[in-house]
């Protein structure tokens, strides 16, 4: 009798395990309320047991349409709940109410949240960008030394010198503008990180765009990132997600210290250029305090997400002015008022004209609100209980935004009403940076090439995976012959020509 009593507790027992963590998991469950100290969210669509809504989300991701998406959040408010699995977010959609919890208490919105597959398989729990607060500190500090005003100019110089190769890649190969995007954006943050011209091969560029790739990929698109549970209560033998990702974690860090080595050995040896690598993270003045590992990972890694956004946003741009013309037209309006002298001849614009483009600088904020490289930035989790707006969200919690559109003419202050680089400490630090290459590349084709649709267009589909082949088809030409003599003129003094 003994065998069949033990064998019904058991039983019992393993229903009452499964319902409880069917409870917890659910959305809005009554374990849920218990234990979240009395909060009260915004309001939010309904979703799934357990999986809330993931699926309305994720289906969102995969067909390409964010914007629809995040639209349909703003009938519930400024703000709007969504059930993420077993995580709750609060998506933020107006920017006065994403300054207020973002900026305004960044000390308790700064934490990244628990990613076991994007953070520790593929990025070795080294990548910066969702490094938990404490070991994301140091990274941010030196970073300062890399990307703060004081060399702005410096920057804008090379900038210039990169745009050339690619207005010459523009006129020799116009069907493959994409990828003279990414060269001409890879091309700057390599020279500013290594202290080194570009010159790797077609092979290696692939090889390092396709890490970057992948990592965008990698994020939320496991169950386990929506269930981190999962890597705490699954035996790691039993895990079976963790090969497929635990190798493309090893592809990325072998790519990472191919690009790293080279340039380590040249600064033990004294023979590197001055860079960030040689001037911050290896110089024993700066007293960083990472490790090399870490340190390796925050270089490439500056390198990898900068001039992916870069590229990804100068797609986008080519897709604006395709669908909306007027707007080219009337940006190369003045930048024709400018460049043009009295006397027909011409020149190429510059970071010596921001100032006299408003238009132009306010094309690069609207590009990146129109449809941002990362419609949803990875999250932002509370340290901290917070009230705000008359609700109250508990520690732990994610918050995501979706700034409205900015109507305010700060044109030259690409961070103002605009959430396309972070907010908060959160803030991508380079944004200075980020916002002279777009303006170079936008100026300098918008004044020297006409471009217009090579077929039907999709402008809710970016296709920024597709790094192969045409993402949309473009017709590029050379707006005049003076334009052509021009843009091989400059190229062949600055020596950049192909």
């Amino acid at each position: 009798m003994g065998q069949p009593i033990v064998e019904t507790l058991l039983v019992f027992g393993a229903f009452g395990l499964l319902w409880v963590s069917y409870e917890y998991l659910r959305p809005g469950s009554l374990l849920r309320r218990l234990g979240s100290k009395g909060r009260r969210l915004p309001p939010g669509p309904p979703g799934l047991p357990i999986f809330g809504n993931m699926f309305q989300f994720t289906r969102a991701r995969d067909a390409g349409l964010w914007g629809p998406f995040l639209a349909s959040l703003r009938q519930y408010g400024p703000m709007t709940t969504l059930h993420m699995g077993s995580q709750t977010w609060v998506v933020l959609n107006d920017p006065q109410v994403a300054t207020d919890i973002i900026n305004k208490h960044g000390k308790i919105t700064s934490e990244r949240p628990e990613m076991p597959i994007a953070s520790d398989l593929v990025s070795h729990g080294l990548r910066t960008v969702i490094r938990p607060t404490a070991a994301w500190t140091e990274g941010r500090r030196v970073m300062h030394h890399l990307l703060s005003g004081s060399v702005l100019r410096i920057y804008g110089n090379w900038q210039e010198i990169e745009s050339l190769q690619m207005l010459s890649a523009y006129l020799q190969e116009p069907k493959r503008w994409y990828a003279h995007h990414y060269r001409y954006s890879i091309a700057v943050l390599y020279r500013l990180v290594m202290g080194e011209n570009l010159s790797k091969t077609q092979a290696e560029l692939n090889d390092y765009q396709k890490v970057t790739m992948e990592f965008t990929l990698s994020l939320l698109h496991s169950m386990v990132d929506f269930f981190p549970q999962l890597d705490r209560w699954i035996p790691t033998c039993l895990q079976w997600w963790r090969p497929y990702w635990a190798k493309m974690g090893d592809f990325h860090h072998q790519v990472f210290k191919s690009w790293w080595d080279p340039i380590r050995d040249a600064v033990h040896q004294g023979t590197a250029s001055s860079g960030f690598v040689r001037d911050t993270l290896l110089h024993p003045d700066m007293r960083y305090k990472g490790t090399e590992e870490e340190a390796m990972y925050l270089a490439t890694s500056v390198i990898a997400a900068g001039s992916d956004n870069t590229r990804m946003t100068l797609n986008t741009f080519i897709m604006a002015m395709i669908s909306h013309p007027d707007t080219m037209a009337r940006a190369r309006q003045e930048l024709d008022a400018v460049c043009i002298n009295e006397d027909g001849t011409l020149r190429l614009p510059g970071m010596v004209d921001f100032e006299r483009l408003p238009y132009l600088a306010a094309m690069v904020k609207e590009v990146l609100r129109w449809r941002p490289t990362t419609p949803v930035t990875p999250q932002h989790q509370l340290t901290a209980d917070l009230e705000y707006g008359g609700y109250r969200f508990p520690k732990d919690m994610f918050h995501n935004f979706d700034p409205s559109r900015w109507l305010d003419g700060n044109e030259g202050n690409i961070v103002h009403n605009l959430w396309a680089f972070g907010g908060g400490r959160r803030i991508c630090v380079g944004y200075r940076v980020a916002q002279q290459a777009l303006y170079v590349a936008m100026a300098r084709i918008i004044f020297c090439f006409d471009l217009c649709a090579d077929g039907p267009i999709n402008t809710r589909k970016l296709n920024h995976f597709h790094i192969h082949n045409e993402p949309f088809p473009v017709k590029v030409t050379v707006r005049s012959p003076k334009h052509e003599l021009l843009i091989k003129g400059e190229a062949k003094k600055a020596g950049t020509a192909c």
